[in-house]
């Protein structure tokens, strides 16, 4: 008896369930490494976020600051300090506004570069399934009563009905994929939407903020213009700087009383007189010493000078090695830094913006210490400093090395 041909339908399906199994394959295939990008990416936002703590921990510190200074009487001096206080305070909210925009900026950037990918998986998941519809309408759903009596022997039963089981589920499996991605892009879109608006609106509460920044900067000028125009206010602002240092000399005779040991071999100040670093490259704008007012003819005595820096080299540093035994705002200095330096000698550093220490820090010799901005002085960005023996003060340019 001759062999029964194979049925041509079933052949044809055959065929099919190889080319199925070939789609398979290739959707299976990784399509990159994600993981490498997923980690960079939270490398990024946790920077991002250990700056946006650190600058909401100073936020606090200032606001308590204000609320402290808005308790004390008002003077000239004080109201400097709370315009200095105040413009702080913005230039800090403007960097976190900055910061955030910097990282919804990158998420932006992230989720663009995301969309193509989603675009092209579901472009290929879409083809997938219309291959799978054209298939089934071509050579119509299977009869298994028929493949039953058209199969040759049980062998060829039990393997085709693996194929077609095998078949249903990549079916199921192939439009459950299509329905995620497609999902996928949908809520991608929508965030990307949403952050373009977050992003717009980053834009405009850091433009307010910078408005505020400005007339902040217009009440500083216009009282530094009356103190330098009204001789009443001029007189009235060095009383008050007199008081002021009077209330600084009381400090330094508290911290003689308190004797310290430094961990490390000292070379004592005075054998370093005439050739320490300076704490900041820049013009002096204020000498040591008596000075006399050109306009008002009034005589002023500076413990320390004040040094304008240069090129927008806002650091300053330690001169000496030394432990840091004072860290705090001080009405008429701003915020101060002392360092004793052993032997009862100090270096002083006032009118700073921010603390790069704190109290009870060992520093070295040119260690970067503060950083200083337009606060709480009548004479714009500067430093001031002093060098003491004891409660008396020094003449810097004396130990500062010449240039």
């Amino acid at each position: 008896m001759k062999k029964r041909p194979w049925p041509k339908p079933l052949a044809n399906r055959t065929k099919v369930l190889a080319v199925f199994a070939g789609f398979l394959i290739i959707l299976l295939l990784p399509v990159g490494s994600v993981t490498q990008l997923h980690s960079q990416q939270e490398s990024d936002l946790s920077e991002y976020q250990k700056r946006l703590t650190q600058l909401s921990q100073q936020i606090k510190a200032l606001q308590a600051q204000i609320k402290k200074e808005e308790k004390r009487q008002e003077t000239i001096l004080s109201r400097l300090e709370r315009i200095g206080f105040n413009k702080r305070l913005i230039r800090k909210e403007i960097s976190v506004y900055n910061i955030r925009l910097d990282q919804a900026n990158q998420e932006l950037t992230s989720l663009k570069e995301q969309i193509p990918p989603l675009q092209t998986k579901l472009a290929k998941e879409k083809q997938s399934i219309e291959k799978i519809l054209v298939t089934l309408y071509k050579f119509g759903r299977f009869n298994t009563v028929q493949f039953m009596l058209q199969a040759r022997d049980f062998k060829s039963v039990i393997t085709e009905s693996k194929n077609l089981g095998l078949l249903a589920q990549y079916q199921e499996k192939i439009v459950t994929d299509y329905m995620i991605t497609l999902n996928q892009l949908q809520t991608t879109e929508a965030e990307l939407e949403a952050k373009k608006e977050e992003i717009s609106q980053l834009i405009q509460n850091a433009q307010q903020k910078k408005r505020e920044l400005e007339a902040e900067e217009r009440k500083n000028r216009d009282l530094i213009n009356e103190i330098a125009r009204s001789q009443k206010t001029h007189l009235k602002t060095l009383e008050e700087l007199n008081e002021r240092s009077e209330q600084l000399q009381e400090l330094v005779k508290k911290l003689l009383k308190k004797e310290i040991s430094l961990p490390f071999a000292l070379v004592p100040l005075y054998e370093k007189k005439g050739n320490l670093p300076w704490p900041m490259e820049g013009k002096i704008i204020t000498q040591f010493g008596l000075q006399r007012h050109p306009r008002f003819n009034t005589v002023t005595v500076n413990n320390g000078i004040e040094i304008a820096p240069d090129k927008n080299d806002l650091i300053v540093k330690s001169i000496h090695p030394g432990k840091v035994v004072y860290t705090d705002h001080f009405q008429g200095y701003g915020n101060l830094i002392i360092v004793d330096h052993g032997l009862n000698y100090y270096s002083l550093y006032g009118q700073c913006s921010d603390f790069l220490v704190g109290k009870g820090d060992y520093v070295e010799t040119a260690q970067p210490i503060a950083l200083i901005g337009d606060f709480s002085s009548t004479k714009g960005i500067s430093l001031y400093f002093e060098i003491r023996f004891k409660t008396k003060p020094l003449d810097p340019l004396r130990w500062l090395k010449r240039r």
